[in-house]
């Protein structure tokens, strides 16, 4: 059997990882019901270990692909990038849905929470402090990002990867930052709606600049082994599409639910 080919488009070769990441995300989700229900915590472990290693090989065999069998042509490329913007597109309406439900219990609070916004002894943050801090860290990664990109496309690799290492970096420092501001939170996620909308939304926000990290954090390590040109990058630009997309979803955030919600 031959690889060459007369055509422009990537046949995929059978791949175990679509099975291997199916259990793991099943064994993922029955851990996740053991530790709440048993608080053991083995299950999760183990889902988690299955769900790493299939992400490393799976990212491993596309990198191969694309870098070095070249199987991503123009063609591919371009269904990758539509691929892309459909996948940014449901993420939008995901987090319109927790937009809906903030600004439906908000705007006509009920009487069980004492018909007020914030409910009656709830005590917000004040967004002055930490969320503030949190919104410039991410517009300033959003900056170093485009750097990065602009660097790319003029083969300036030495001032891509030292942007591309400032915007892992301020990643990181966003979610440390959220992490310390959620053990010190006056409430809980089962306090009222205001409890659940909030954590619910800026959680699965936290959850997304964690992947966006990684995602960041996986073109930072292929940069630096020369896998990338300034005309063929395009994981570089999905991960710098994605990570706009959760800048532009944390201002929405700091702005309705942080600053107006309070």
């Amino acid at each position: 059997m031959t690889n060459h080919h007369n055509h422009p488009y990537h046949l995929v070769d059978y791949s175990p990882w679509p099975l291997t990441g199916a259990i793991g995300v099943m064994t993922l989700v029955t851990g996740l019901m053991k530790w709440f229900h048993n608080f053991n915590m083995n299950l999760l472990i183990i889902g988690y270990l299955i769900t790493l290693l299939t992400m490393y090989q799976w990212w491993r065999d596309i990198c191969r692909e694309s870098t070095y069998q070249g199987k991503h042509t123009m063609l591919v490329s371009n269904g990758l990038r539509w691929g892309m913007i459909l996948f940014i597109i449901s993420e939008i309406f995901f987090f319109i849905s927790f937009f809906w439900a903030f600004f439906h219990s908000s705007l006509s609070p009920n009487i069980e929470i004492g018909s007020m916004w914030p409910p009656a002894s709830i005590i917000p943050f004040n967004p002055f402090q930490i969320p503030l801090l949190n919104t410039i860290i991410l517009i300033t990664s959003g900056i170093t990002v485009t750097w990065a990109h602009h660097a790319i496309m003029k083969n300036n690799f030495t001032q891509a990867t030292q942007s591309l290492f400032l915007t892992v970096f301020l990643g990181i420092y966003f979610t440390t930052l959220q992490m310390y501001e959620y053990f010190e939170a006056p409430f809980t996620i089962a306090d009222s709606i205001y409890g659940t909308t909030f954590f619910m939304a800026t959680g699965f926000h936290g959850l997304h600049v964690i992947i966006g990290t990684i995602f960041l954090l996986t073109c930072f390590i292929r940069l630096i082994n020369n896998h990338f040109s300034n005309i063929h990058h395009f994981g570089f630009e999905a991960a710098a599409w994605y990570w706009h997309f959760v800048d532009v979803v944390w201002l929405f955030l700091y702005i309705s639910i942080y600053w107006w919600g309070n």
